[in-house]
């Protein structure tokens, strides 16, 4: 029979090849599943990962699903780094979104594209105080991270349906709940006319080098690391757990905010209340299939960003409902969690003993 022996320590080259047996498990799993729904595996694989690759504009619009999940999870790494369990950059981009399409729709005359600076702090700036609600719970009401974050998604969530139903809705929109579109230039800029990709893709790939080196290089990285790794040794070594709390979560909550104020001063253009197709927590996934390092997140976040094109491209092409996105994320969660117990175990085979 089979059972599970832990390890003497954990295995380096599960830890690495974790995420591979989860993608794997995960396309096998999506197979059987178009052929239960009486599709051909290949082709439904195929029109799922590969047709939204085939020609610039689909890597272009990679690239804008690419940039919200790599700004989400860097700054859940940060807190998944000083075991912060952090569920809540959903709402955090909900509220930096929404924050920063306030503040976009007050230079609805503007013609300079300085008016994008106040707009993209306004933006941090919600994402950080809505972060800051957490890491005041925490901190002051020692409340578990987990289910505050959660709760405050939710509350994200209503805060932006009744403003879209209510101040930001406008009143030359024929009653739909949305707000103005945004002037051209509170929109962010394009890197070509024929595509709709926008300089967001550089905020990413900036913030996705400046928190790697903060991590590796700086004093608060080996603080933060240090906590994550054992809290008590923390303690004794004098760092103050928490105000590494609110750094994290504010942190997290600023570039969340980033990501969300991007998203709709780039391809979205106004306040509407499908904001995000859940990029929050989409990042989640992306974070431990990236293994916290900015290379494996950048990949992780580019599958991430497939399976959200590949949702529109089934239902579009194939007439399935586009929840399959979700599935295939659920799987690969589960999937990448199940491998991950072989980090710290090994299957071994042990004989049944025969009675005489």
């Amino acid at each position: 029979m089979l059972k599970l022996e832990k390890r003497q320590s954990d295995s380096r080259l599960m830890a690495y090849l974790s995420p591979v047996i989860a993608i794997v498990a995960t396309l096998i799993s999506g197979s059987l599943l178009f052929l239960f729904l009486g599709h051909n595996p290949g082709e439904a694989l195929h029109t799922f990962f590969i047709t939204p690759l085939q020609d610039v504009y689909g890597w272009t619009e990679l690239g804008i699903k690419v940039a919200p999940l790599v700004l989400c999870a860097m700054g859940l790494t940060l807190c998944y780094r000083a075991q912060i369990w952090n569920i809540g950059a959903e709402g955090q981009f909900i509220m930096g979104a929404l924050g920063g399409g306030y503040c976009a729709l007050q230079f609805l005359d503007a013609e300079s594209s300085w008016v994008l600076v106040p707009i993209l702090l306004a933006g941090m700036a919600s994402g950080l105080a809505w972060g800051g609600i957490a890491a005041l719970l925490k901190t002051r009401f020692n409340a578990n991270e987990i289910l505050t974050t959660i709760m405050l998604n939710y509350i994200a969530l209503n805060l932006l349906l009744w403003a879209v139903h209510g101040p930001l809705k406008d009143p030359s929109g024929f009653n739909f709940p949305e707000s103005a579109m945004f002037a051209d230039a509170a929109l962010l800029p394009l890197f070509n006319e024929s595509y709709r990709l926008n300089i967001s893709i550089l905020f990413a790939l900036f913030f996705l080098v400046v928190i790697w080196t903060l991590m590796a290089r700086s004093w608060v990285g080996y603080q933060i690391h240090v906590m994550g790794e054992d809290a008590k040794a923390a303690k004794y070594a004098g760092f103050n757990s928490k105000v590494l709390t609110w750094v994290v979560l504010l942190a997290c909550g600023a570039l969340a905010g980033l990501a969300g104020v991007s998203e709709v001063t780039g391809p979205i253009g106004q306040v509407v209340p499908q904001l995000s197709p859940g990029y929050g927590y989409a990042a989640i996934i992306v974070v431990f299939l990236g293994r916290m390092h900015p290379v494996g997140i950048l990949l992780a976040s580019m599958l991430l960003a497939l399976t959200f094109m590949g949702g529109e491209m089934v239902q579009i092409q194939m007439s399935l409902p586009k929840s399959l996105t979700g599935l295939f994320q659920g799987m690969l969660l589960f999937f990448l969690l199940a491998a991950d117990l072989l980090i710290g175990y090994r299957v071994v085979f042990q004989p049944t003993s025969s009675r005489a």
